[in-house]
């Protein structure tokens, strides 16, 4: 579908997932209007708007009467942190929330704060009548087009360079697959609700297995942080993703291009 003559807004413009999203509204002939954020102050620029800064967000479409659809950038944070094993036989879709009380319980602010946003955003949008849509990236990785690291390209670049790997389950998904979803959940009429992105599903040894075997000079960790059995992997459901007409990027084609991204811009040697 073509943008011209169309205006969205894009917040945080500056940011991974927004810069990409950004480039493919221009693409697609939007006219882009993006707001930047401040970096300088992690506390005001990244925890309070969490809640805060969505509801002002909100409050300003509403005001809006030609506005079309809201797209709200949220996470798997919000989604599946609810005290339930996460087992082999299971498999995450939207139908999950994450729990704020289980999420406070276990001190971890960012799913509670992501959780929350959610929730307040969903009550704010169903009481004014705003057509809203969310979507839920799992761990994204993928080129970048800003010129520092963001968060998630950081911690498999650290890890890359550690001597040990974390015991962990990550949920991979490309940025570019992230961006897109959001331009298919604004120009797709049926398009309603939440969406859960993630390409695969692995332990983070799967990862270094990627790694290694299209860069077998670098020197990865073999060691894992703990002596501790594997910790189990579970499925997240790309089904309603799918519907969105989204074709996930494989996680092989997000290393490499990762990878290569890192060298091109001088964070990383091979």
């Amino acid at each position: 579908m073509s943008g011209e003559g169309k205006v969205v807004c894009v917040t945080g413009g500056s940011g991974y997932i927004a810069s990409w999203l950004v480039k493919f509204l221009l693409q697609h002939g939007y006219t882009v209007k993006a707001t930047v954020l401040d970096l300088n102050d992690p506390q005001a620029e990244l925890i309070d708007p969490a809640v805060k800064g969505t509801l002002n967000v909100l409050r300003s479409c509403a005001k809006v009467p030609s506005l079309k659809r809201v797209i709200i950038t949220s996470s798997m944070a919000s989604v599946m942190f609810n005290g339930k094993p996460l087992t082999p036989d299971v498999v995450i879709d939207e139908t999950w929330f994450s729990d704020p009380a289980y999420c406070e319980s276990i001190k971890h602010w960012y799913l509670y704060a992501k959780t929350v946003a959610e929730k307040a955003a969903w009550k704010f949008a169903k009481e004014i009548g705003i057509d809203m849509v969310t979507i839920h990236p799992g761990f994204v990785i993928g080129p970048f087009l800003q010129p520092t690291l963001n968060v998630t390209v950081e911690v498999i670049l650290n890890y890359i360079n550690g001597e040990t790997f974390p015991n962990e389950i990550y949920r991979f998904v490309d940025v570019r697959d992230v961006a897109s979803a959001h331009i298919q959940a604004f120009e797709q009429p049926s398009a309603n609700g939440r969406y859960c992105l993630v390409e695969r599903v692995v332990h983070f040894s799967e990862l270094l297995k990627i790694v290694h075997e299209q860069y077998p000079s670098l020197h990865l960790p073999e060691k894992c942080e703990d002596g501790k059995p594997f910790a189990l992997k579970y499925e997240v459901s790309e089904e309603k993703a799918k519907s969105l007409g989204i074709n996930f990027i494989p996680l092989e084609v997000s290393v490499v291009d990762t990878i290569e991204c890192l060298k091109e811009k001088g964070f990383l040697g091979v």
